[in-house]
């Protein structure tokens, strides 16, 4: 099969939302800066098929959780574990630059332009997995909960 065999197929079966992961696809495409692909990868690969119940355990599957070291006196952090989906983590980094283009209005998009965007290359990309975190929580709030992210546009007709 075909790439875009296998895209339109997809975007037939989204149409069709005959399961509830495809509910969840349609619904988090309706977001500007998500599309299929992305949605798909979201769905399929991390919400259709746990039940998360808190944050801390969406950013800890996809490898997006903190690292504290503690050692007798010793306490400092040690950046994120990457412990959790590869596919999706690297999937919320490059969803959260389209993010920052395309939903710049937003309660994020402006977290991350006051934080980071004056910094250097560097502090940009550590802003970037910082809000990547934040992101793929608020989706997985948006898809479950029907939480649209504060201040994000929805795409029209």
């Amino acid at each position: 099969m075909k790439v875009w065999e296998l895209e339109a197929l997809r975007r037939k079966m989204v149409k069709e939302q005959a399961t509830e992961a495809l509910a969840k696809i349609f619904l988090m495409m309706q977001l500007c800066g998500i599309g299929l692909q992305s949605a798909w990868v979201f769905v399929i690969e991390f919400f259709g098929w746990r039940n998360f119940a808190n944050r801390r355990e969406v950013a800890s599957l996809a490898g997006l959780a903190p690292t504290p070291y503690n050692s007798g006196g010793t306490a400092r952090e040690q950046g994120i574990d990457k412990a959790g989906n590869g596919l999706v983590r690297w999937m919320i980094v490059e969803i959260d630059w389209g993010w920052w283009r395309y939903q710049q209005q937003s309660q994020l998009g402006q977290w991350y332009r006051e934080r980071f965007a004056g910094g250097g290359p560097r502090m940009r990309r550590i802003g970037i997995v910082a809000m990547a975190r934040w992101l793929l929580i608020t989706l997985w709030r948006y898809v479950e909960y029907a939480e649209v992210p504060a201040g994000a546009q929805l795409k029209t007709a």
